[in-house]
């Protein structure tokens, strides 16, 4: 029996087919947790209490509460956390959020080039124009 180390495939760092469908498929879940926890789809209050600090750690919950403040009248602030539309918590967590990424970008997206050359990512680029067009 052959191990994982021993199994050769087309291009070294890319796992099988099926394993990359099933992280796409985990990925998919995670977001739809995420969002089914964030108060999208029903007040965020009918949560126990400790599933509702979970969905404020999240930036789609800050989303959907900026959002709701502007488009629904004044008295749907009557299920919200608080009974409030905390609108500077909203622009201070979002605010963190988009720092965040700002600092973390440069450093993922220097890892995900490593060890890709010119010629790979062009060639990459034309595959997926192809597939698109």
């Amino acid at each position: 029996m052959l191990s994982c180390r021993q199994k050769t495939y087309p291009y070294p760092r890319t796992p099988p087919t099926h394993s990359r469908r099933s992280r796409r498929l985990a990925d998919q879940l995670e977001d739809a947790a995420v969002v089914g926890i964030s108060g999208i789809f029903y007040p965020i209050t009918s949560l126990p209490e400790w599933l509702q600090w979970i969905a404020q750690v999240f930036p789609i919950y800050w989303m959907g509460l900026g959002m709701r403040s502007a488009l629904l009248p004044d008295s749907a602030v009557a299920v919200e956390i608080g009974e409030s539309w905390r609108h500077l918590e909203t622009a201070g967590v979002l605010g963190a959020w988009a720092v965040l990424g700002l600092l973390v970008a440069p450093v993922v997206l220097r890892r995900m080039a490593r060890g890709e050359s010119g010629s790979t990512v062009a060639a990459r680029r034309e595959h997926a124009l192809r597939r698109i067009g």
